[in-house]
């Protein structure tokens, strides 16, 4: 071999080497940016990802725990067919993954489910407390949403109030010996006109009003923004009976950074204070495509970074 040809061919060989370090180092860096480590255990939902994912739910599970979710919430979890809620728990307790809230119960429209004190609307609400507990098993829930529906405006505030508090009373007595919450969440009058339970001081005093383990505040971010702002503060008030987070920027209620509440100060104060729960993604995508999927996941990165 000529050593013209000799040399070529160790510059090509050297060459071909390094790039084969450079295309592994690469793929490398490709897969550690890819998982991030959250401070927070905030909670994607089915349909999210789905582009990235695909369609099937348990596919879309194990993508969430490789970008770093380490939680997971369905509203519409009570409602899925026995096997699937089974196959999901088992997949998440492999992959690490919490199970967050599931929707205890369905609200009828006008109905002022357990403000009005009526029997059979509060025998057919314990009825669904009843339901969850098994769903909350085959999933391995802790936390469970209730909403007590509408105001009866037939009646004084205090009656309702106290009409309230009773049947959560016999909620909780059906959920405290499996160790279950029931978490209240105060919606905003904006996009739901006519509650009964609006604020997070009004469900704070339900709460201490029940006086148990078993009935606890789920502070959506988005409503109380609407609803009372003063976020930080509020958070801090209510503090104990706290017990669960939902999130969504304003306005849109889609992901983090693209409304107008300073996410990273309020997830700084709730990491600040030792929270070792969920925080709930209850939020559309600002896009609906692949890059929109990636946006979400990016901007979940940058509001954690304090």
């Amino acid at each position: 071999m000529k050593r013209r040809t000799f040399v070529q061919s160790g510059i090509i060989a050297t060459a071909a080497a390094a790039t084969g370090t450079l295309q592994a180092a690469n793929a490398s860096s490709a897969t550690s940016i890819g998982k991030h480590t959250f401070k927070l255990r905030y909670a994607p939902h089915l349909g999210m990802f789905e582009n990235l994912a695909g369609k099937d739910p348990i596919d879309q599970l194990k993508f969430m725990a490789d970008q770093g979710f380490t939680a997971f919430e369905d509203n519409d979890m009570k409602n899925r067919e026995v096997n699937l809620q089974k196959r999901m728990g088992e997949t998440m307790a492999k992959l690490g993954i919490q199970m967050g809230v599931f929707v205890a119960h369905k609200i009828y429209w006008n109905d002022p489910n357990l403000a009005s004190g009526k029997k059979e609307w509060r025998e057919e609400f314990l009825q669904h407390i009843r339901e969850s507990v098994e769903v909350a098993k085959r999933v391995n829930a802790t936390w469970m949403t209730v909403v007590p529906g509408f105001l009866d405006l037939r009646l004084d505030m205090g009656y309702q109030t106290a009409n309230v508090v009773e049947s959560l009373r016999q909620a909780s007595a059906i959920l405290e010996p499996h160790n279950l919450t029931m978490v209240l969440e105060p919606l905003n009058f904006r996009d739901h006109p006519g509650l009964f339970l609006t604020k997070a001081g009004q469900t704070f005093e339900i709460c201490r009003a029940v006086n148990s383990p078993a009935c606890k505040i789920l502070f959506d971010i988005y409503h109380q923004q609407i609803t009372e702002g003063n976020l930080i503060p509020n958070i801090e008030l209510a503090w104990s009976e706290i017990a669960y987070f939902q999130i969504g920027d304003n306005p849109g209620r889609k992901e983090p950074t693209t409304g107008e509440i300073n996410y990273k100060n309020i997830f700084k104060h709730i990491h600040s204070k030792g929270f070792k729960g969920v925080l709930g993604m209850e939020h559309g995508n600002s896009r609906p495509d692949k890059a929109g999927e990636q946006a979400v996941i990016d901007a979940y990165a940058a509001v954690d970074s304090f």
